[in-house]
């Protein structure tokens, strides 16, 4: 983690500014330095940056460009942008607790950077000196959470297959004493009545596997998430086009996050008795592969007539829902990068969310404000279930026609879901198209963080 702990002799002050407190900042300058700086045409703009050299031309002082007080990315840029200084840097102004924690914390998400595969050096990044106020617990937690997430989603399916990431969920869990893990694989699927997970995954050489992680007191309330775990996505018999295929590692996405907001929950020891569940798979193609028109059968007993082999990913969350609702929990949320609809209608940045319960969903809502970490509310429009019958089993697992795709995925998710119990799908995309302030192009934690504060407001003091 890049902070130091304490401020020295040889830390370099940043002062946030915008165009009016630059102003005022100035007037207490040297007439030297108020004119280089002028010279140089900083403005105060948000985003932008200024390092001040002394007179050996050593940077001594930086300006940043804050607009409206800043939010979590300010200072996300700095940690790559500053040259690295034995001192570190410290922000040269006062703040509460909040908003000390969310510096700290957009600068810990700016010194990510996926090299595993890189040769050469590593990338050093500069360093900052823990505010005062902030909480380094959760920032830490929180920033170790993220990056778990990014580097599961960016490992390339060669190196993140159902093994590898069943390998990485025995991981994160054995990092907690209290956590016990088990994984069912293969054939045993079939034995221990997962059909779904095992039609789909059947199609690959690399077994599929169900994941199974608890932790916590049975006193406590219960939430259980669910993740999407596809390691590739050919997009089976029904094969993806190539450019539709490439970003296909990042189809376990879902699983990721679970996964990341399991270590959130576990380091901050909520008062909750956590379940973890993924269906990892690989949807891929060869004559074991499960076939349009099949009929397969699920865990909780419905039928599903298969439209379509790349809409796989319902069809393994299916179990994992029916068994998630088996032990009746007070929360599920399943995250899934599950529909290119909820791209189209909302795009890369803005999670899709769904839920049975209007309370919670205003609450997640809410909370996805309070950490900038945005959904967007869509219905679980009910008139639209018609568009999944089958006239040879219980359901189809697609739509005949190509509206309305987000809706009718979690529609279809939905009868998998006793209707007494709260339930929350969030369809994210997992991914950063291009680089910005703190979050770098590839795999990315959207909705994660969110999903933890309702946990942590609506269960941290055992109230329901």
């Amino acid at each position: 983690m890049q902070f130091l702990s304490k401020k020295s002799t040889k830390s370099i002050p940043i002062t946030p500014v915008d165009k009016d407190t630059l102003k005022n900042w100035l007037k207490k300058q040297s007439k030297a330095r108020q004119t280089w700086i002028a010279a140089t045409g900083f403005s105060g703009a948000a985003g932008a940056i200024l390092a001040l050299p002394d007179r050996h031309g050593a940077v001594e002082h930086v300006l940043c460009g804050v607009h409206d007080n800043g939010n979590l990315y300010s200072y996300a840029d700095l940690p790559a942008r500053l040259p690295k200084n034995s001192g570190g840097y410290y922000i040269d102004q006062d703040m509460n607790k909040d908003r000390a924690t969310q510096v700290a914390l957009g600068w810990a998400l700016g010194s990510y950077r996926f090299d595993r595969y890189k040769s050469g050096a590593k990338k050093e990044f500069a360093q900052l000196v823990w505010p005062d106020k902030a909480d380094r617990k959760t920032v830490q937690s929180t920033a170790a959470a993220v990056f778990l997430v990014r580097d599961l989603v960016n490992t390339p399916a060669n190196d993140m297959g159902p093994a590898e990431l069943a390998a990485a969920a025995k991981k994160m869990a054995g990092s907690f004493k209290k956590a016990r893990i088990s994984i069912i694989v293969g054939e045993d699927l079939l034995k221990k009545n997962y059909p779904a997970i095992h039609a789909v995954g059947k199609g690959s050489p690399r077994a599929p596997r169900f994941i199974d992680i608890r932790w916590g007191d049975k006193k406590h309330p219960a939430v259980t998430l669910v993740g999407k775990g596809v390691c590739f996505d050919t997009g089976g018999l029904d094969i993806k086009p190539g450019n539709a295929m490439a970003l296909m590692k990042k189809d376990m996405g879902g699983a990721a996050h679970v996964l990341g907001l399991a270590h959130m929950v576990m380091s901050q020891n909520l008062p909750v008795y956590l379940r973890v569940l993924i269906p990892a798979v690989e949807n891929s193609t060869d004559g074991n592969s499960y076939r349009p028109g099949d009929i397969i059968q699920t865990r909780k007993g419905l039928s599903i007539e298969i439209g379509d082999t790349d809409a796989e990913g319902r069809l393994v969350l299916a179990d994992a829902l029916a068994e998630a609702c088996a032990e009746k929990p007070a929360l599920i949320i399943d995250y899934a990068t599950l529909t290119g609809a909820a791209r189209v209608a909302l795009g890369p940045e803005l999670p899709a969310m769904f839920c049975n319960n209007d309370k919670i969903a205003h609450q997640l809502l809410e909370s996805s404000h309070d950490v900038e970490d945005p959904l967007w509310r869509l219905p679980l429009w009910q008139p639209y279930k018609d568009n999944l019958a089958s006239k040879v089993a219980d359901s189809n697992n697609v739509s005949g026609g190509g509206h309305a795709g987000a809706i009718i995925a979690a529609l279809f998710l939905e009868k998998f879901v006793e209707k007494d119990i709260p339930w929350v799908h969030i369809d994210t995309f997992a991914w950063n198209n291009g680089s910005k302030a703190g979050r770098p192009e590839g795999g990315e934690a959207l909705g994660m963080r969110a999903g933890f504060d309702l946990i942590k407001k609506r269960f941290g003091k055992n109230r329901a």
